[in-house]
Order: structure tokens, then C-alpha cells, then sequence
């Protein structure tokens, strides 16, 4: 039996917010403990999750403030799972009252359904980011005068600089898990990002370039010794390059993609066709390939929630499974789907720690973390040589993709033509056409320079938003499907 005195005092250092207006609302613990002990005696899975999140956004544009917002959200959300039935209910309202009336839609929902609880989760002591809260961290007024630096150092660099839009995100999650059997897991997540969009116009024509960095870590690492220039400098730089594009051309051509912010192709294309729930399903193209070559030879992808301070790590999932270091395909061969407690169940298998949710208003499904390709033996030279014509994608901006099967559009935001093995004309209207199973197949060469994204990436999956990071090497693709303006 645990000692409730004592996940109080813990409760109260970890989760200091929500410990309080669970006090002043007089929910005593062990009867909360009794309610979820007795909801889910019945239930293969379910818990009590508390989330107490802070989030800001500050906006410059148009040479001032625009938006100033800040707002905080605590509740909890309770699930009962029983097979693949998952009965949910949320509140903002943490009281006893309340966790009754949960308890009874739950057990209402699932009355007619039986299983066998299995809530016995590996516990770790590791971090990946610090116990810190980026929004308390720095003042509102040193954020607001760091915006309008940023503003009046990108407008001294060109008198094409016609307008500059940056902006500050923040957030900070403390969340809980309760468990039948007194089992508890807490996790306190930082998570900022920094955003600067350019519009420059040069001989009445208009073009944009945006760059942005982020992370689990506080402001303060991405702006000190004056590291936001960088930031700026990057942003123009793309601006200043799309100034120069030529209408891209279209057909089937080479595509050599550069490192980094590319990979999110292999998130989108790729990736949410390894998550567990489509492949349990059988909607996903890979779900009976496990095993099978589904991609070419050097192609080994991975995701990583262990990577420190970055986007897409956590210490534990919403489940309270410890993250860690899932091989999806080795060297082509297809290996691993990334899963939740409940598919992995369903499936025969262990939980990924690939179980996350939106908020506590938000039910659990697998969602990738950082999704990465590992570095192979080329170099980006050799490859940029061994294309006759093609194109150079450095950077995109949206797309559409069909998650079953994988197939997609991709605009680039940064693309450059490769006319005999050299890099030429930026372009503009470059869009990339294929599907992600075909595309993997194609790779002809992976490159040595393998890097991480910038951490600005949020992944939508059934109306629900994460934070996720991605990466990879340069790679060269054999014929893909190139959209293009050039008449």
C-alpha cells in the first residue's frame, strides 16, 4: 500500500500548481485513489492523468507589438481501456465530485466489457531537459525589447527589408500519472521556440524567407552571445535567395535533399505509417512487412525520444512508459512500429513509449517523437556531381499526405536546380510528388552529414498537435516526380 503522505509532499514539490487546487478543492487523495482503483478493476489499461500548463505567445510585426497573450489550463483526464474499447473523460474541474462522475461514465461505458489490468511500467531516473520554466525565466519586458532588436537589426541589413514579423513561444507542462496500485509518474516539460519571418522586395518583386529554432530548454540558450542574429541572418538569407529564383521546372528528375529540416518527408510520408494504430488496423501500407526489405540498402531510420533538450524528447510518454531509442528500419529491413500501451498490447508486443496526447482534454495514441534517418557513406558533393539535372531541396514548407499509403505533396521553400553536377539557379514553385514507400526504395545514395532540425516541428494527427522533432543526412533519390511553374 503506498504511503499517500507521502505522494502528497511529492505531488506538492512536483506538481506544485495542480497540488493546490486539488487542497482547495478538498478532493481527499486516498478517495481519489479508491475511485480509480475500483473504475478500473475491470479495464486491460487506464489511468489518472494531471496536466497544469502555462503557455505565452508574443508577437512583434508591422514594427511593434502586435499580440501579448498568456493563459494557463489544469485539469485531468481519465481513461478506462478494455481491448481496443477506450472510454475518456475530462474536466477542468479537479474535485471529488467531478472524478465521480468521470468514474461513473467510464464504468458506464465499459460495463458490459471485461479485462485484466496489467499496469506494471519500468521506471527510470533519467532526464533529457531540465526541470525549468522558460516562461518565469525571463521577463516579458526582456522578451519584448529582444523582439524589437530583432526587428531593427534585420531592418538595417537591406533596404529591401520591407516587413519582419518575429515572435516568442513558450510553454511549460507539469503532468501526472496515477495509476491503480498506487503506481505514480511525473514529468515537468519546457518547451520554447523563436520565429522570424522576412518579406523583402527588390524591382517591385516580393519574397519571403522564415527561420525558426526551438527546444526543451529555455530562451536564454537560443539568445545569448547574441545568437538570435543567426537566426536573422538565416531568414534573410532565404529571403534573399527566393529574389533570385526562376520558375522551377517539372518532370521526373534526381532529388538530392539536403540535412535536417528535409526528413520532415520521412515523418510525414514515412512515419505515421510505422505508428502502431494504423498498422493493428491494417490501413498502413507496412503493416505486414515487418521483417521484409521495404526500403534500400544504408537506409536505417529511427525514433529517438532520448535526445537531450530536444523538441521531441520526453522523459516518459502520457502513459508514464520511459522514452527510448526505437529502430523502425535497419539497413532497409523493416524492424519495428512505434507503440502505446494499448496497440503494443493488441499486437503482442511492449509499449515504444510512443504514447502522447495533445492535453489532458486528448486521448493517447502512438505519435512519433524525433524521427530520424542515420548517416550512411556519401558526401553531398558526390552526389550534387553524380546528377546530370535536377533539383537541390533544402527546405519545405506544407504539404499533403495521405498517411495509408503514403503518398504526397511537398512544396519547397528552398530549392536550387542542378544543371552537370552543379549547383545553379534557386527556384521557385518546386514541389515534390511520390509516396513514401516507392521513395524509400529509391535512395541511391545517403550522405555523412546527418543534422538535426532547428526544433520547429508540430505533428497533426487526428485533430491533436505535438511537438516532434526530425533529421537526417543529405540523401539522393532516383526519380521522383517534380512539380514546377516554368511554362
Amino acid at each position: 500500500m503506498l504511503n499517500w503522505s507521502l505522494i502528497l509532499n511529492n505531488f506538492s514539490i512536483k506538481f506544485n500548481a495542480v497540488s493546490n487546487f486539488l487542497k482547495n478543492k478538498n478532493l481527499n487523495y486516498k478517495k481519489a485513489q479508491s475511485l480509480i482503483n475500483n473504475t478500473l478493476v475491470d479495464c486491460d489499461d487506464g489511468e489518472l492523468y494531471l496536466e497544469d500548463t502555462k503557455s505565452e505567445s508574443i508577437l512583434l510585426d508591422d514594427n511593434k507589438i502586435k499580440s501579448s497573450s498568456f493563459k494557463r489550463d489544469t485539469g485531468y483526464g481519465l481513461r478506462g481501456v478494455i481491448e481496443d474499447k477506450v472510454a475518456y473523460s475530462h474536466s477542468n474541474d479537479i474535485s471529488e465530485k467531478s472524478l465521480e462522475m468521470s468514474c461513473d461514465n467510464i464504468k458506464s461505458t465499459l460495463k458490459h466489457s471485461n479485462g485484466k489490468y496489467n499496469h506494471s511500467i519500468n521506471k527510470t531516473n533519467q532526464k533529457f531537459y531540465d526541470e525549468i520554466d522558460p516562461i518565469e525565466n525571463k521577463s516579458l519586458g526582456t522578451k519584448i525589447e529582444l523582439l524589437k532588436e530583432i526587428n531593427k537589426y534585420v531592418r538595417s541589413k537591406d533596404e529591401c527589408v520591407k516587413q519582419v514579423t518575429a515572435n516568442f513561444l513558450g510553454e511549460h507542462k507539469n503532468v501526472e500519472i496515477l495509476r491503480p496500485g498506487g503506481e505514480l509518474f511525473t514529468d515537468s516539460r519546457p518547451l520554447v521556440r523563436i520565429n522570424v519571418s522576412i518579406l523583402v522586395e527588390k524591382n517591385g518583386r516580393k519574397e519571403t524567407g522564415m527561420y525558426g529554432v526551438g527546444g526543451r530548454q529555455s530562451y536564454d540558450n537560443y539568445l545569448k552571445n547574441d545568437d538570435w542574429k543567426k537566426i536573422c541572418d538565416e531568414a534573410f538569407r532565404m529571403a534573399y535567395a527566393n529574389l533570385e529564383s526562376k520558375p522551377s521546372p517539372a518532370g521526373e528528375m534526381k532529388v538530392v535533399l539536403g540535412p535536417g529540416w528535409p526528413a520532415i518527408l520521412i515523418h510525414e510520408a514515412v512515419g505515421h505509417g510505422l505508428e502502431g494504430d494504423f498498422n493493428r488496423k491494417k490501413t498502413s501500407v507496412f503493416h505486414d512487412l515487418v521483417g521484409k526489405k521495404v526500403a534500400s540498402d544504408g537506409v536505417t531510420i529511427i525514433d529517438d525520444g532520448t535526445i537531450d533538450k530536444k523538441r521531441g524528447s520526453l522523459n516518459i510518454d502520457d502513459e508514464g512508459t520511459p522514452t527510448e531509442k526505437t529502430v523502425l528500419i535497419e539497413n532497409g529491413i523493416l524492424k519495428n512500429f512505434m507503440q502505446d500501451r494499448m496497440n503494443a498490447r493488441l499486437m503482442k508486443t511492449k509499449s515504444t513509449g510512443n504514447g502522447r496526447r495533445e492535453s489532458y482534454k486528448h486521448v493517447i495514441m502512438p505519435r512519433m517523437r524525433n524521427t530520424i534517418m542515420l548517416n550512411g557513406n556519401n558526401t553531398q558533393e558526390e552526389m550534387i556531381k553524380s546528377v546530370d539535372k535536377g533539383i537541390f531541396a533544402v527546405s519545405f514548407g506544407g504539404g499533403q499526405v495521405d498517411i495509408t499509403s503514403g503518398k504526397f505533396v511537398f512544396n519547397c521553400t528552398e530549392a536550387y536546380e542542378i544543371v552537370n553536377g552543379k549547383i545553379g539557379s534557386p527556384l521557385k514553385g518546386a514541389t515534390l510528388i511520390g509516396d513514401g514507400p516507392s521513395s524509400l526504395k529509391q535512395v541511391l545514395m545517403v550522405g555523412n552529414d546527418m543534422k538535426l532540425d532547428p526544433g520547429i516541428g508540430t505533428c497533426g494527427k487526428a485533430g491533436q498537435g505535438v511537438p516532434v522533432g526530425v533529421g537526417q543526412p543529405s540523401m539522393l533519390i532516383d526519380n521522383m516526380t517534380v512539380g514546377g511553374t516554368q511554362l
